[in-house]
C-alpha cells in the first residue's frame, strides 16, 4: 500500500513533464531571415518587438498596472475570508476580516471604473484622429 502512495504521485509527475515532450511546438521556419532586412529587425519583428504608437504603449501599461492591482484585490478578499473563516468566534478577527473585504472591495470597484474609464478614453481618442 505504501508503494502505491508513492507510485501514483511519482507517475502523474512523469505524465505531466513528458506530454509537453509530445506536443508539436510551432516553429518559425518558413521566414526568410536574409530577404526582410537586417536580421535583428526581423527577430524583432517576429516576437513582437513592433514600431508603435506611444499613446497605445502607455494604454498597454495602464491595463498591465490595473490587473495587477485587480489580482492583489482578490488576494486581499481571499486573506480576509479565510481570517474570517479561522476567526473561531473571535469578535476581533470577525471585525478585521470584514473591514479587509470591505477595503478591498472598494479598491476592486475603483479598479474595475478606471478600467472602464481607461477604454473609454482610448477609443474615443482613437476615433478622434
Amino acid at each position: 500500500m505504501n508503494l502505491i502512495k508513492k507510485f501514483i504521485p511519482t507517475l502523474l509527475l512523469a505524465q505531466c513533464l513528458i506530454i509537453n515532450l509530445l506536443t508539436i511546438q510551432p516553429v518559425k521556419a518558413q521566414v526568410n531571415l536574409w530577404g526582410e532586412g537586417n536580421i535583428a529587425t526581423c527577430a524583432f519583428n517576429n516576437i513582437g518587438f513592433r514600431e508603435r504608437d506611444p499613446r497605445q504603449i502607455v494604454v498597454d501599461v495602464i491595463k498591465i498596472i490595473l490587473g495587477f492591482l485587480g489580482t492583489i484585490a482578490v488576494v486581499l478578499i481571499l486573506y480576509a475570508g479565510f481570517i474570517w473563516m479561522t476567526a473561531g468566534g473571535k469578535p476581533d478577527n470577525v471585525a478585521k476580516a470584514q473591514k479587509i473585504i470591505s477595503a478591498a472591495v472598494i479598491g476592486l470597484i475603483i479598479i474595475l471604473a478606471s478600467y472602464g474609464l481607461t477604454m473609454f478614453i482610448t477609443k474615443a481618442l482613437s476615433n478622434a484622429i
